[in-house]
């Protein structure tokens, strides 16, 4: 193996240790309170080799939090395209965001997505990877939408378009109850009231 190869593959796993230690630290103590010696702390590392890696604090949080929702969205995309019927695909989309049993990083992820949420107004970075995010979640839910239109499972009256923006938003809705740990609104009943709301829309059955 070339000399060039091997430092790129170990430079590239200390970059993504560092963005593990990010997650963990921004969870245990929420994206304010996170600090580049927290991280390099809990990596085992320096603060000067997180500072080579990203520059600034901003930019570790930023990057961890893009990170996490990329491998979560790639697994999610990796079990969507296993199921055949888009009444299943949607289950799965909404089972991802309601039910923690069924995904364990779900509820990791809404605890950092409660911080996206949070910094998004006052901080310029952030919110772009916000905007970016909700973009592909709506444009999975619709693409969804317009395969069971095609084979179809739902309705072909609705717009795909305005029902993933309605759908996304309910799901965010629990998903804070979720994190929350409401006792009102347990994962069960979140992911029932979305899956009737979804299948009332769309003309499915469930």
């Amino acid at each position: 193996m070339a000399q060039g190869t091997s430092d790129g593959q170990n430079s590239e796993g200390r970059r993504e240790q560092l963005l593990h230690s990010a997650l963990e630290v921004i969870v245990a103590r929420g994206y304010a309170d996170t600090r580049i010696a927290d991280v390099a702390e809990h990596a085992g590392t320096s603060p000067a080799l997180v500072i080579y890696y990203f520059k600034t604090r901003d930019q570790l949080l930023t990057e961890a939090l893009r990170y996490s929702e990329d491998a979560w969205y790639a697994a999610g995309t990796q079990r969507l395209a296993a199921i055949g019927t888009a009444a299943g695909r949607l289950n799965e989309l909404i089972a991802m965001t309601c039910l923690p049993d069924t995904d364990p990083a779900a509820r990791t992820e809404w605890l950092l997505w409660l911080d996206l949420w949070a910094l998004s107004p006052r901080n310029q970075g952030v919110a772009a990877v916000r905007r970016k995010f909700d973009e592909r979640w709506r444009q999975t839910i619709a693409t969804t939408v317009l395969f069971g239109q095609e084979t179809g499972e739902f309705d072909t009256a609705v717009d795909a378009g305005s029902f993933a923006v309605t759908l996304s938003a309910l799901l965010d809705g629990m998903a804070v109850q979720i994190a929350l740990e409401d006792p009102d609104v347990p994962p069960s009943l979140a992911y029932d009231l979305a899956m009737r709301f979804a299948a009332g829309q769309l003309g499915f059955s469930l």
